[in-house]
């Protein structure tokens, strides 16, 4: 009989305790492949978004603070800027704000197309129809598809912060294009609607802006056009802040929270959880089969190769949970890709390479402390055991 299958039979001779070890172990790697794919998938949507001389204007406070819509002249004044545009939240839903929302904003059409012209990707005439059509708006594939909307259909578009003058929460918009990202993979939940005629006729909050997006004629003045623009509104009513579109990004994020603390700190205590329950059931596993291994070594079993099957049979464990684990947790990633608030949500290799070194470390540490006990029992000592 091989090494391989003495194994083998040692983790089952207790199946439902070696079902609720592999269980855990699985919850573990489950919960590290949502957490640690999720953060990776955004790093990588971050890396394919971002336009690398496109900064982002917003303001100092807070970026959900408004500033004046004269901002964007005056920005548009700064050197080494060669466009701009302007965008502003709506806080757009359609019918159940509950279950419907999407990312939705205020735009001027016209700059807006030629500014984020490597984003927003449709047919010249539909771009010529958000320019000219004053109640239009353009929608994502994905949204598009969600809720069946058509070229030249009109749909109610409610806000959970604005109302209208005359009270009511909805805007009727007409769907003049469907854009889809250069990836076929790209997140499209988004629309873009007309910023004149969401600005004319909201109750509050008018002729103000939310952030103003620049292109700069090259990444490498990316900071002096930054410090410019900032200096010329220093001591302002509404001072700025202005950063590469990957830094926003990172910063609209972190409102929820440091992300990458949060990951660290559930992930770390899962796997503290698990290393302390398989470390215990193993050394009482072993302990259990002392006198079977005083009988090994009287066969001539070495204790190098005593340890050597401890050791698989924690590694074993771990890898078999932590492989069901990651297969899982990629199932699971792309069943939330519908509603992630950015691109696919693919399983990155980095990830599986991650999981199966944390799966190496899980089964070294817990079968360490009972293999080098069975390492050093003397043959006398384990057949006297009780």
């Amino acid at each position: 009989m091989k090494d391989i299958d003495l194994v083998s039979k040692n983790l089952w001779r207790k199946p439902l305790r070696t079902v609720l070890l592999l269980v855990s172990i699985f919850m573990a790697f489950l919960i590290f492949t949502l957490l640690v794919g999720f953060n990776f998938a955004y790093e990588k949507t971050l890396e394919t978004g971002s336009r690398a001389n496109r900064l982002v204007v917003s303001n100092k406070i807070n970026f959900t603070q408004p500033l004046p819509i004269s901002y964007v002249n005056r920005v548009a004044r700064v050197p080494g800027v060669v466009d701009y545009t302007h965008q502003s939240w709506m806080g757009a839903f359609y019918q159940d704000q509950a279950r419907s929302q999407f990312v939705g904003f205020a735009v001027d059409p016209e700059s807006f197309l030629r500014v984020f012209s490597d984003q927003i990707l449709m047919p010249d005439d539909q771009k010529r129809a958000f320019v000219t059509e004053r109640t239009g708006m353009i929608v994502g594939k994905q949204v598009a598809d969600q809720y069946g909307w058509k070229i030249g259909q009109t749909v109610p578009i409610s806000s959970n912060i604005f109302t209208q003058a005359s009270g009511r929460r909805a805007w009727d918009m007409k769907v003049v294009g469907i854009f889809q990202g250069p990836n076929p993979s790209d997140n499209t939940r988004t629309i873009y609607a007309n910023y004149g005629y969401f600005n004319e006729t909201r109750s509050f909050g008018r002729d103000v802006i939310g952030q103003v997006a620049v292109l700069t004629a090259s990444p490498d003045i990316n900071d002096k056009v930054a410090q410019a623009i900032d200096a010329g509104f220093a001591n302002s009513a509404a001072e700025t802040a202005t950063v590469d579109e990957k830094t926003f990004s990172r910063a609209f994020l972190a409102q929820a929270g440091d992300i990458n603390f949060i990951i660290g700190l559930v992930v770390g205590a899962a796997f503290l959880a698990i290393l302390m329950i398989v470390g215990n059931t193993m050394v009482t596993a072993v302990r259990e089969r002392t006198k079977e291994i005083g009988v090994m070594k009287t066969l001539g079993f070495s204790g190098p190769r005593v340890l050597r099957m401890v050791l698989g049979e924690s590694l074993l464990l771990a890898f078999w949970g932590a492989a069901a684990g990651v297969v899982a947790g990629a199932f699971l990633m792309k069943g939330l890709e519908a509603v992630a608030p950015f691109g696919a949500l693919d399983l990155q290799p980095i990830v599986v390479v991650i999981a199966l070194a944390l799966a190496l470390l899980l089964g070294l540490i817990t079968g360490l402390i009972p293999a080098l006990g069975a390492l050093r029992m003397r043959i006398v000592d384990a057949m006297t055991a009780r």
